[in-house]
């Protein structure tokens, strides 16, 4: 039977296990450095910390993050990588990810999510329900495009920025690293690294 560990008992975790079950996985497992005063997430049990996780990688057949936060999730990746995990990727079987695009270790991919061809996902990237992301599209790691939030071809995500729910991004625009787009915005011009935008079109908020 297949087992995987999943750190990050979150209502993200939730969805994360759910998109698991869909792919086939037998035994979920969640890891969590509230336990053990977290013994359940939903359906599913958690049985330990990231120390216990981190010295049971080999236990399993594949480990994901399950933490929404971009910054803690590449520094967990880094973490679980150096300890030998075998981290997977999960592709709901309700998403239509093109043969020729590409997906990198430890991402998530949920229902309804659309990525097209020729696009490039980095690792540890969350691809959330309804997202779109068009062909020739780049997404570097631990990026986050969030529920009904679509890119238009050839548009560039850096590392660990965030695209709000149902934002849009228009065709060939290129956000910078840790870049927050707010919920419903719609950006059509560069964005630079470390920066918040928000409304219609896209605006500077404040930087980091």
């Amino acid at each position: 039977m297949s087992r995987l560990a999943v750190l990050g008992a979150s209502g993200h975790g939730k969805v994360v296990a759910d998109t698991a079950e869909c792919c086939g996985w037998d035994i979920i497992e969640f890891f969590d450095d509230a336990w053990p005063a977290l013994v359940r997430n939903g359906a599913w049990n958690v049985v330990g910390n990231t120390e216990r996780l981190m010295a049971a990688v080999h236990e399993y057949d594949g480990v994901l993050v399950a933490i929404g936060n971009n910054r803690v999730r590449q520094a967990k990746l880094g973490q679980l990588k150096a300890a030998g995990a075998k981290l997977v990727t999960l592709r709901h079987p309700g998403s239509t990810v093109s043969r020729y695009a590409t997906v990198g270790e430890g991402s998530v991919i949920f229902a309804g999510a659309v990525v097209n061809a020729d696009a490039r996902v980095g690792s540890g990237a969350i691809l959330n329900t309804g997202c779109s992301v068009d062909h020739d599209c780049l997404l570097g790691s631990c990026v986050h495009i969030s529920p009904g939030a679509r890119l238009a071809g050839g548009v560039c995500v850096q590392d660990m920025s965030w695209i709000g729910i149902g934002a849009c991004v228009r065709q060939l625009v290129s956000i910078g690293s840790k870049v927050m787009v707010g919920a419903g915005a719609v950006v059509v011009r560069d964005v630079p690294d470390e920066v918040t935008v928000a409304g219609v079109p896209a605006r500077l908020l404040h930087g980091s």
